[in-house]
């Protein structure tokens, strides 16, 4: 059986991306080789993704696939984006980060936003594939929804009336912004 590695060390992602990748694939986690995560130092979606590959196919012979991603809110400056695991981790959790950005956006009309997902892929003969996934859509007004993971709660798809965290994990799962990414990886690449 042909093995990948998935870098990263959030499990929800780890799960959403294993679910993308073909049955052919044994799904290695960089938890389980005892592998700590890279800095991320990239000032874009993609050079983060890229960096994260870079690092992670150190330390193995077979493929690597690394996202990263993150919530982007309009009238907040675009902002958490690259930073959004970062705001959690400044926050004590994704629960307190999403009481911030709700706090923060109490009187403003414009709640428009969109998930960006980059997908950076690497092969056995070092070529790195970056691709990039974004979901429009707009913040809700209070915290909905157990399922998910990061700010799913918070987060409905445009022509949705729920958020992720409200919807069936297979109906999530088949458009978001990782699968529309891995989507574009597909036609780029043999996977």
């Amino acid at each position: 059986m042909k093995k990948i590695l998935i870098g990263t060390h959030n499990k929800g992602k780890f799960k959403e991306i294993a679910f993308l990748v073909p049955k052919k694939y044994k799904k290695i986690s960089p938890i389980t080789l005892k592998i700590k995560s890279p800095k991320e130092t990239g000032k874009s979606f993609i050079s983060n993704s890229r960096l994260k590959v870079i690092f992670f196919s150190k330390f193995v012979n077979y493929p690597v696939i690394s996202d990263d991603s993150g919530l982007c809110i309009e009238s907040l400056n675009n902002k958490p984006g690259i930073y959004s695991a970062r705001l959690a981790k400044k926050h004590g959790g994704f629960f307190k980060a999403m009481k911030f950005i709700l706090n923060k956006m109490k009187n403003i009309k414009n709640r428009k936003a969109y998930f960006v997902s980059s997908l950076s892929y690497k092969d056995i003969n070092g070529k790195i594939t970056s691709v990039e996934g974004k979901l429009r859509g707009r913040i809700s007004n209070k915290i909905l929804g157990k399922r998910g993971f990061g700010y799913d709660p918070i987060f409905i798809p445009i022509k949705k009336k729920i958020t992720f965290g409200q919807m069936i994990k297979s109906k999530k799962i088949k458009m978001d912004h990782r699968f529309l990414a891995f989507k574009k990886l597909k036609k780029k690449i043999k996977i």
